[in-house]
C-alpha cells in the first residue's frame, strides 16, 4: 500500500483496516507524507482495491435520472410508482452490495450475470467511512447492474446486484475530511473492439441526497468495526438499448481521484 502527495511516494506498512480506524487519519497521512519520495519502485499498473475487511453498501434512486431509469425498466412489473416514492422519501434506499472478496480490482475484470440479458455499469461516487460514522475518503465505485433481473420484480434487486465481482473500487482512496465540490464531474466511457461506445457524464450537483446523510442512516442500528464503503448511487444510466458484453472496457472517472478501468469477463 502506497501513500501518495504531489507526486511522491511512501510506502505504508500499516494495515488498511487499521488506518481506517485510525483518530485524524488525514492529519496522520499529511505528517507521513513529509517522508515521502520519488519511488522507483512504484508500479501503479498493478493495484490490488482498496479494502480490508470492510463492507460495501450502495444508495439507489439519488440522482433523478435514475429514478427515470429504475421506474421505466419496472413498469410491467406494478413496481414503477416504489422508485418515484423512495426518491421523495425521507428515508434513503441502502442495500448491502459485496465484501472484499467480490470486489474487482483497478484493471481487474467485472462480471455480467449468465441468467441476466440486460447488464449495465453504474459510475458512482463511493464514501470511506470509519468505524465512528466520519467520512475519511472518496474513490470510485462501479456498481455491476442486471437491469432486466431487477425491472421484472424490485425484490429480485440483491440478486441483480449482489455476485461474484459485481463491484469494483478504485483506482485509489483520495483522503479527505472536507465535501467534494459540487461541481466535480463523474465521467464515464465504454470501448468495445477498439471503438467507443458509450460517453456520458454528471456532476455532483445532480445528486438528490448529502453524503452525510446516507451515512446517517446507514449506521442507525448498525456497526462496522473496520469501517465501510457506501457507493453513493449513479446519475450516469446507459441507454435502455445498451447492455454490456465480455470484453467490453470500463473507464470511470472522478475528478480529483482518478480513473477506475475494468474488463468485462
Amino acid at each position: 500500500m502506497w501513500l501518495e502527495r504531489d507526486h511522491a511516494y511512501l510506502r505504508l506498512e500499516e494495515s488498511f483496516d487499521l488506518l481506517v480506524a485510525r483518530e485524524d487519519l488525514q492529519g496522520y497521512l499529511t505528517s507521513l507524507a513529509s517522508t515521502a519520495t520519488t519511488a522507483a519502485d512504484f508500479d501503479g499498473s498493478n493495484f490490488e482495491a482498496p479494502i480490508g475487511h470492510q463492507e460495501v453498501w450502495a444508495a439507489g434512486v439519488t440522482y433523478y435520472r435514475s429514478r427515470t431509469a429504475r421506474i421505466e425498466e419496472s413498469q410491467d412489473a406494478g413496481g414503477g410508482s416504489f422508485y418515484d416514492r423512495v426518491y421523495s422519501a425521507e428515508r434513503p434506499e441502502l442495500f448491502f452490495k459485496a465484501m472484499a472478496h467480490k470486489v474487482a480490482a483497478p484493471n481487474g475484470e467485472v462480471r455480467i450475470r449468465r441468467d441476466a440479458s440486460w447488464s449495465v455499469p453504474e459510475p458512482e461516487l463511493v464514501l470511506l467511512v470509519n468505524p465512528r460514522g466520519e467520512i475519511i475518503g472518496y474513490t470510485i465505485g462501479n456498481d455491476m447492474s442486471s437491469r432486466d433481473i431487477e425491472g421484472t420484480n424490485p425484490l429480485y434487486l440483491p440478486q441483480a446486484k449482489v455476485y461474484d465481482q459485481s463491484c469494483a473500487l478504485g483506482p485509489c482512496v483520495l483522503i479527505s475530511d472536507g465535501r467534494l465540490p459540487a461541481a466535480t464531474r463523474i465521467q464515464m466511457q465504454i470501448h468495445r473492439d477498439g471503438q467507443e461506445v458509450l460517453a456520458a457524464a454528471v456532476t455532483l450537483a445532480e445528486m438528490k441526497r448529502e453524503p452525510a446523510e446516507l451515512v446517517q442512516y446507514l449506521f442507525r442500528d448498525q456497526s462496522f468495526p473496520y469501517g465501510c464503503y457506501l457507493l453513493t448511487g449513479t446519475g450516469i444510466v446507459p441507454p435502455n438499448e445498451f447492455t454490456l458484453r465480455s470484453k467490453d472496457v470500463i473507464r470511470m472517472s472522478i475528478d480529483g481521484i482518478g480513473t477506475l478501468v475494468n474488463h468485462v469477463a
